[in-house]
């Protein structure tokens, strides 16, 4: 890598204080590039990847860097503000100016928590350092839109994240975030996913099959991805090491729509394109809920999981219901384009044996097991009823003279209009529809961040609302609410505020209260105290109390209404329990809960799962579905034990699956339990007993 010019002085913010009205710069100081779609090359790490990390001393850190130069990666120091000397042998500097002048990265690992993560990407990206990668939770919403609007505005770094596991290349043993390494293995499938748990155990899979992989992407499961599926998929193609590929989706978003749409592309001008399958999670998420990750959930005018799944199938891609059936598909799709099999096992069998593979069997270490997030699980989001809006929305709503709020329900005719987020365009847009009644007519207008919606993208977005024939007044007035809203939205740190509109007798707008959705981002509060005001407004007794007791341990419980439902569900990973909900459902199987037990699960945790799974009457059967990425199946196995000699069971049976760390352990401890367990290794054979023992 040459020499880094001189880097400009860090932007100053302290952190967890009010977002700053900053003007729109370009961070870099080089010559004018492309854009950031050109960065997408940062991603290809190997040996060769000089890695630093960002709160180098901090525990967490520290045994992750560990860990990390036990496997092999190539970390040449670190940044702590304020220190400097050596930390595990190597050099620590106290700023990231001296860092990227002295040592010379090509990324960096920023392991600081939610309230100062923004200000360290965006200080890496002063730095021009080629890749970003953040593994922090509960980064607030708006921190990233500026980020990423800083970003958009430059072409020499790259991010990965936020909220995400990292990125890997098991050949060039180069790991940057905290992916188990056990799973791992040197070999040739790329995959890029949204759920940490889902690909650990697609990770799994695929080198059971011995296959291994080639570079794995984690993009993380929150609103906002700095890299999507589209950027995993332009380095696949291009990467001579990778010769098939598996995306894992889920709920929320249209990343894989986007991903669709390139695959077909891909399909047109490839003669002999890399085999694809796929996996999209949260077909059986319910409306309005968020089902653990942020971005888990589907926003006004967006796919299903389900929908996703047939437009992903339609594009050519292999579909996939489990993530433990990813080795035996890729195996097949090679074989089926005339690849030759044994030969690519074989060749990632060297290098496993060249490269000293840690097989799935060995115990890690503690670390492996530690997540940067110091915090229990949060709900995310304030969503205020309709009720309560009329006490936010007056400030802005008084800036649009003439602008009423109606208690009346919206008419047929009336209009939608609202400001929300663009996940596909990483931004804050508009969104404006001339019906209620149909979302296929709703469309985005995408708008930077940092400079709010210009004049003429308010128009565009008028027009759209088709208003052709409506009084001068109430077009204009459709333009105020528009950019009062878009104030608001940036001032509160909202997620969506939108609602119907219709024009009244006296020719002036109307909006109408029972239609406004007022949502909030609850991490601007939870990680910075910010918007007190709004969330004091959050009325808890209005919530499920299960879900409230819930949160208060860390973990996330949502509560089913499915009239069929008499299996209680407990899983380690927000994608991985949406994936058991639907899997369960092919095996004709009911749950009557989404229940997570987070990253940091302890056998406390499990004791507190099966409390509240066993408050609803309707389970007949508890199914334990756990994959040892980050969470040690032993520790599970303890977890259930302290649950049967804690917890009134109430005769209920209990069917576990524990696969992936200290799997061999954990399912010793079940089969010498002496209780009435029953242990499995296969999903599918696990579910058919659960499904069995639930219609007895």
């Amino acid at each position: 890598m040459p020499p880094l010019r001189p880097i400009p002085s860090p932007l100053t913010l302290r952190p967890c204080q009010p977002i700053p009205n900053l003007s729109k710069r370009a961070f870099t100081l080089s010559a004018r590039r492309p854009g950031y779609h050109d960065t997408v090359k940062n991603l290809l790490i190997g040996a060769h990847t000089r890695v630093i990390y960002q709160g180098f001393t901090g525990r967490v850190a520290t045994g992750n860097a560990k860990d990390s130069l036990a496997y092999g990666t190539n970390i040449v120091g670190g940044v702590t503000p304020g220190k400097e000397g050596e930390h595990l042998g190597l050099p620590l500097l106290p700023n990231l100016r001296r860092a990227a002048s002295e040592l010379k990265p090509d990324a960096t690992a920023v392991f600081v928590a939610a309230p100062q993560c923004g200000k360290a990407i965006e200080e890496a990206i002063e730095a021009e350092i080629p890749l970003i990668v953040s593994v922090a939770e509960h980064i607030p919403l708006h921190d990233i839109m500026r980020v990423m609007s800083i970003l958009k505005t430059q072409s020499k770094s790259r991010l990965v994240g936020a909220n995400a596991p990292g990125i890997i290349a098991p050949i060039g043993n180069c790991r940057i975030g905290f992916q188990p390494l056990p799973t791992f293995a040197p070999g040739h499938i790329g995959i890029v996913a949204k759920s940490g748990t889902l690909s650990y155990e697609t990770v799994a899979s695929i080198t059971r099959s011995g296959l291994g992989q080639s570079l794995c992407i984690g993009m993380g499961g929150d609103i906002i991805a700095g890299t999507n599926m589209v950027d995993a998929l332009r380095v696949f193609e291009s990467d001579p090491n990778t010769e098939g590929i598996v995306l894992v989706g889920e709920v929320g978003g249209r990343a894989e729509e986007d991903a669709a749409e390139w695959i077909v592309e891909y399909h047109r001008r490839v003669s002999k394109p890399k085999p694809i399958a796929a996996l999209v999670g949260g077909m059986e998420a319910p409306e309005g809920r968020i089902m653990g990750h942020a971005g888990a959930w589907r926003g006004k005018g967006e796919r299903t999981a389900r929908e996703k799944y047939g437009i992903l199938q339609k594009a050519g891609v292999t579909m996939v219901d489990h993530p433990e059936n990813f080795g035996g598909v890729m195996k097949t799709l090679l074989s089926q384009i005339g690849r030759n099999v044994y030969k690519i096992v074989g060749h990632a069998q060297a290098q496993q044996q060249r490269r000293g593979y840690h097989t799935i069997r060995r115990r890690p270490s503690p670390t492996h097991h530690q997540h940067p997030a110091q915090m229990a699980q949060q709900k995310r989001f304030l969503l205020l009823s309709p009720s309560q809006s009329s006490s936010p929305l007056q400030p802005y709503l008084s800036q649009v003279p003439g602008v009423t709020l109606s208690s009346d329900p919206a008419p047929p005719d009336s209009h939608h209009l609202g400001v929300t987020v663009s996940r596909s365009a990483r931004s804050p847009t508009l969104i404006t529809s001339p019906s209620t009644t149909s979302s296929e007519r709703l469309r985005n207008f995408p708008y930077d961040w940092r400079e709010g919606p210009s004049p003429s993208l308010i128009e565009a977005a008028i027009q759209h609302m088709q208003l052709d024939a409506a009084p001068p007044a109430a077009r204009a007035q459709a333009a105020g609410l528009l950019k009062a809203l878009s104030t608001m939205y940036r001032e509160k740190e909202a997620v969506t505020l939108s609602g119907s509109v219709s024009i009244n007798s006296q020719g002036n707008l109307a909006l109408h209260q029972p239609s406004i959705i007022l949502q909030f981002d609850d991490a601007a509060y939870r990680s910075c105290k910010r918007q007190e005001d709004i969330h004091s407004l959050r009325q808890k007794s209005q919530e499920v109390p299960e879900e409230l007791e819930a949160e208060d341990h860390g973990i996330v419980f949502i509560k089913l209404q499915d009239p069929k439902a008499n299996i209680g569900t407990l899983v380690n990973g927000a994608g991985l329990a949406m994936n058991t909900l639907d899997a369960l459902t092919l095996h004709s199987g009911h749950a009557t809960n989404f229940l997570d037990t987070g990253g940091k699960a302890t056998a406390a945790t499990v004791k507190k799962s099966f409390e509240l799974i066993l408050q609803d009457a309707r389970v007949k059967v508890i199914f334990v579905n756990i994959f040892g990425g980050l969470t040690d199946g032993g520790m599970i196995a303890e977890g259930i034990l302290l649950a049967f000699r804690e917890v009134d069971m109430k005769n209920v049976p209990v069917v576990v699956r524990i696969r992936g760390t200290n799997e061999d352990k954990g399912q010793k401890i079940i089969a010498e339990s002496g209780l009435s367990l029953e242990a499995f290794d296969g999903f599918a054979e696990a579910a058919r007993r659960v499904v069995e023992l639930a219609n007895r």
